[in-house]
């Protein structure tokens, strides 16, 4: 099997650089042939390359038919810069599967938008930090067909006791960049998924209320929380939970799961699929 790693949003620093020699090392450890793009590590200030430039690396992969699989292990600020470059009716065509997390929430939901495609929340370099030893248990075991621990989450019911639809979103933050533009997802019928890194009260609280301006929490079946790192380590008297019902109606059903967001513990979630959720 032969993967690509591709980096569409911020470059990584150059003292980054050992972590992609010990992904491609864990991959080969799977079998698996990892091949770098050619800009993943910052060149100036942010940027591993233009817009243009990493759009390329991107469809090079799609493009490659010894490319199975593409996991993008970049994260920051920069991935829509791409989305204009991207060749949809390319991707729309392959049965290639993109993985990433965070920012990488800007392509993912733009892949489905456009095409109809799904692709995968997590970031792949969850094999090479704290869980590694897990991580990488999960993910070959999916690769080998074994089970399905990476993508089985463990979920409870806040408000409501079912929710079913395809699931959209990602990181707040990044989803919300999508506003206004083609990329956005039709929000009709579909369970929102929302997690994120940094932000505390105040930023957390303005993008439940944008989301609101949008009309997006009467359009979903559902809302599915997963882990808000920074604000939950902030001790703040409202959770995340508490913001979130100043913007939504008593009967829309919200869940929440701690297996999915930035943890290095944290397993997988599909963009673009249906899911049915009960108590």
């Amino acid at each position: 099997m032969k993967v690509g790693l591709s980096a569409c949003s911020s470059g990584h620093l150059a003292e980054w650089e050992g972590q992609i020699t010990e992904l491609v090392d864990a991959f080969r450890d799977m079998e698996i042939e990892a091949v770098p793009a050619s800009h993943i590590i910052r060149t100036v200030d942010e940027f591993s390359g233009t817009d243009m430039e990493r759009a390329a690396d991107l469809m090079s992969f799609y493009k490659d038919d010894e490319i199975e699989a593409i996991y993008d292990i970049s994260g920051g600020d920069l991935a829509n810069g791409v989305l204009k470059y991207l060749d949809f009716e390319t991707i729309s065509k392959t049965k290639k599967i993109f993985w990433g997390y965070s920012d990488l929430t800007t392509v993912i939901n733009a892949i489905y938008t456009m095409t109809g495609k799904p692709s995968v929340l997590y970031q792949v370099k969850n094999v090479i930090w704290e869980y590694a030893e897990m991580q990488r248990q999960r993910f070959s075991d999916y690769l080998l067909g074994k089970n399905n621990d990476l993508f089985d989450i463990d979920y409870s019911f806040l408000q409501g006791n079912a929710m079913k639809g395809i699931v959209v979103g990602g990181n707040i933050r990044c989803f919300t960049k999508l506003a206004g533009t083609k990329y956005f997802p039709d929000m009709n019928g579909k369970i929102l998924f929302l997690e994120s890194l940094g932000g505390e009260c105040g930023q957390i609280a303005t993008l439940f209320a944008q989301l609101e301006d949008m009309g997006v929490f009467d359009k979903v079946t559902g809302v599915m929380l997963g882990t808000f790192t920074n604000y939950e380590k902030a001790g703040l008297s409202l959770s995340v939970y508490d913001l979130l019902k100043m913007h939504i109606s008593k009967e829309l059903p919200v869940a929440c799961t701690r297996e999915i967001g930035h943890g290095h513990d944290s397993k997988a979630i599909v963009i673009g699929k249906e899911y049915s959720l009960s108590c």
